[in-house]
């Protein structure tokens, strides 16, 4: 015979997890109409939602909270795509590192709000802030993985400084696909993955042109 508490326990997970993706949808919904995060109230999220203050409460201790949560998903998505990432053995790396950049462009692009109720918030939340960077750090470590593993295996030259190079390719690539995203309607978007990729390929892992 089926526990019947565990039956309720179950049930009441799969309700409580329902509800904070009802939240974190309503977040999205409205970052989504352009307004700054800062103006959205909790009263609006909970109506757009369609819960209660306590419920809210409940699941989330604020208006940050629920926007790290927010981050961390896209801070999830965009490290699974680092941990696909690599030189690109057995083909043109320069057109490997294109593609690679080009899904990157399109998930920041695709979370445009988003990102910018993170960078409005992390300049005075040490919680969201962390969230922001934990996925640049991620990177950052796995590419210098690749680095070293290149200059071990002869690929990449002893004279590059593994951990500046992947410093300043990871978190200046960042910084100018920010730059790009806002100041470029998307037509740009395949230019700008080519030349970052070139950039990669040819400088940091000092591929010969052919």
């Amino acid at each position: 015979m089926r526990s019947v508490t565990r039956g309720r326990s179950t049930h009441q997970a799969v309700q409580a997890e329902a509800t904070e993706v009802r939240l974190l949808s309503a977040v999205t919904q409205l970052l989504n109409t352009g307004e700054p995060f800062t103006a959205i109230s909790v009263q609006r999220i909970i109506d757009e939602a369609g819960v209660s203050r306590a419920t809210f409460y409940a699941h989330f201790a604020g208006k940050s909270d629920i926007l790290a949560r927010l981050s961390a998903q896209l801070r999830e998505s965009l490290l699974a795509l680092a941990r696909q990432w690599d030189p690109a053995t057995g083909e043109d790396g320069a057109d490997r590192f294109t593609r690679f950049f080009e899904e990157v462009i399109a998930v920041h692009r695709n979370h445009r709000n988003l990102i910018t109720a993170i960078h409005e918030v992390a300049a005075y939340d040490p919680e969201v802030s962390n969230f922001y960077t934990a996925d640049l750090e991620g990177f950052d470590e796995h590419v210098l993985e690749t680095l070293l593993a290149e200059q071990d295996a002869g690929s990449t030259s002893q004279d590059v400084d593994a951990v500046a190079a992947s410093r300043i390719i990871v978190w200046g690539g960042g910084q100018a696909i920010a730059r790009h995203i806002s100041v470029d309607d998307g037509n740009g978007d395949a230019s700008f993955a080519r030349e970052l990729a070139r950039i990669w390929w040819y400088g940091a892992y000092r591929r010969p042109a052919e």
